[in-house]
């Protein structure tokens, strides 16, 4: 797929129901900046624009990563009865949330991190590049003003939609 701006009139690459592949599409209705209905050109067909399964699976595969990432978090805030055995969890729970960390990560091109600001609104599954972190997925949004970021050195709690004035 493009990294143009997609636009009426214009090609990209979607999900056809009646061939059952990926293919070529010619772009005939939009709504904002979404496309809504396509036309396969090879068939013929028009329907609404399912994006190509690479998508989907990429988005898949960054839910899961940030599902991952909450249910760590919240099983390394238990207590335990021994000092030991709490040290020991609290090391695994380190242990998981890296291994999550660099699973999200892993293989992502450069292009793919948005560079942290506190005015950007971020959802979950976005990969994002902190000045003084370093490289972290979005492992939850805790409310329209707060969210949970998943970087190499544990989960922060960031600002995000904040306006400057």
């Amino acid at each position: 797929m493009s990294t143009k701006k997609p636009k009426t009139g214009g090609e990209i690459d979607s999900w056809c129901t009646k061939c059952k592949l990926d293919l070529t599409h010619r772009i005939i209705a939009m709504v904002g900046d979404d496309v809504k209905k396509v036309e396969c050109k090879t068939c013929g067909s028009h329907h609404l624009y399912r994006p190509p399964k690479s998508e989907r699976e990429r988005a898949k595969a960054q839910k899961a990563v940030a599902r991952e990432a909450r249910e760590s978090a919240r099983s390394s805030g238990t207590s335990s009865k021994s000092s030991r055995s709490s040290e020991r969890a609290s090391a695994k729970a380190e242990r998981d949330l890296t291994a999550i960390w660099e699973k999200a990560i892993a293989g992502q091109p450069a292009a793919a991190f948005k560079p942290y600001r506190i005015t950007l609104i971020l959802a979950e599954g976005e990969l994002v590049r902190h000045s003084k972190f370093g490289d972290g997925v979005v492992a939850r949004v805790l409310d329209p003003t707060k969210v949970e970021i998943l970087f190499n050195d544990g989960i922060k709690v960031m600002a995000q939609g904040q306006q400057l004035s």
